[in-house]
């Protein structure tokens, strides 16, 4: 490694981490600011707060990361060129292609940290700062505890339950409602279509009377005290209930009773209990686990995606920023350093209002949420890109 390389990584590397924790002070003391008098009203300790904040750190330095990385790569090429250095440097025959090598290195490291550490450190930080400001800032509910739960466990399977202890993987009060939809054709409808020519034409039929809409009709519901989580077969197993089945005119027509059945709920206890975590408190995997999990059940999970690609996508600004900062930076301006700080922080917010925007976007408009949640780093790539090229090397 050369020695300029060295000189840059160092002056790089050491601005960034001043910068990050200048940020990160000023975050803290305008937070605690907003927050110091919920917690005298709760005589919340020194040691709470501390503890508070170690556990919002990880979120803020998720988004203050690229801003720093853009600051560091402004001021240290800046410094550079007003000393004269980029000048003595080019006259030694290193082009700023060259010269850039190494910070453009420290962008695509950074970004690869902070993917892993937004995707797994951050929601784990998250989750207990929800539970610290849940016991001590009385925020939120107990996330043990989740009431009035409904979700599709398939196409024709509805589940309800009234109440989950997440701890005790116990659910009470719980209603499993089986549908079919009205233009399912199957055996047992062979003797309600007798009247038509073909199977087809009963289809075309029932479907007219909803404008083409299928119906879906209650065959069946399992009524349950309780329904438990089985360790040993990995299922759930309903406890003390009922099942009842129904004609097509809805009635019920038979009624059994149990004391306890495994019923087949696409659902495992873990994932039950992601039910009450927001999505911020779920790891890139279990987010998508989870994300995957509503859509099976058909619900529209299209903002959740695009969320979520979102995400995935914004550990790259680390690297993309720099090509910003190192063109500006490298051509000397009036102003000096108060340009360049104002010129890093209208970046930086452009980036990141182009990233809110996408995602309403991505709602309306008929595109992949890939495409969507990699639109701005695409859009901003491309700028950064031309940027470089069309500076004095």
């Amino acid at each position: 490694m050369a020695k300029l390389d060295r000189y840059i990584l160092k002056q790089i590397l050491s601005t960034f981490v001043f910068t990050v924790i200048a940020l990160c002070v000023i975050f803290i003391i305008v937070n605690l600011m907003e927050t110091l008098d919920k917690f005298i009203d709760n005589h919340v300790s020194f040691y709470i707060i501390a503890k508070y904040y170690i556990t919002y750190l990880p979120e803020i330095l998720k988004i203050l990361t690229p801003v720093s990385i853009l600051i560091a790569s402004l001021l240290v090429v800046g410094r550079l060129s007003n000393n004269n250095e980029l000048t003595a440097a080019r006259s030694g025959g290193m082009s700023l292609y060259r010269i850039i090598i190494p910070i453009g290195i420290i962008g695509v490291l950074l970004s690869g940290f902070q993917y892993l550490f937004n995707g797994w450190i951050v929601p784990a930080a998250n989750e207990e700062k929800a539970r610290l400001g849940q016991v001590y800032l009385n925020k939120g509910t107990n996330d043990d505890i989740i009431t009035n739960i409904a979700f599709r466990s398939s196409a024709n399977r509805n589940v309800l339950i009234q109440y989950y202890d997440a701890k005790d993987k116990i659910a009470q009060r719980v209603a499993i409602e089986d549908y079919k939809y009205e233009n399912d054709i199957t055996e047992e409808d062979d003797n309600s279509i007798q009247s038509a020519n073909t199977k087809k034409a009963a289809v075309s039929s029932k479907a007219a009377l909803t404008d083409g809409k299928p119906i879906p009709r209650l065959i069946s519901r399992i009524d349950a005290n309780h329904l438990k989580w089985n360790q040993d077969i990995n299922s759930w197993e309903a406890i003390n209930g009922t099942i009842r089945k129904m004609n097509d005119n809805g009635e019920s027509i038979t009624l059994e009773y149990f004391d306890n059945m495994p019923v087949e709920v696409n659902i495992s206890d873990r994932q039950l209990a992601r039910m009450n975590k927001k999505t911020d408190q779920l790891t890139f995997s279990e987010l998508e686990d989870y994300i995957y999990l509503l859509k099976q059940g058909g619900k529209d999970i299209r903002k959740m995606e695009i969320n979520y690609r979102s995400e995935q996508a914004l550990p790259l600004a680390n690297f993309i920023v720099i090509l910003f900062g190192v063109s500006f930076a490298s051509v000397k301006k009036r102003g000096g350093l108060a340009v360049q700080i104002a010129a890093a922080m209208v970046i930086a917010f452009s980036y990141l209002m182009c990233f809110q925007i996408a995602k309403p976007i991505g709602l309306v408009v008929d595109v992949s949420p890939v495409l969507v949640g990699w639109s701005s780093n695409i859009i901003f790539f491309i700028i950064g890109f031309i940027t470089i090229l069309k500076t004095r090397t």
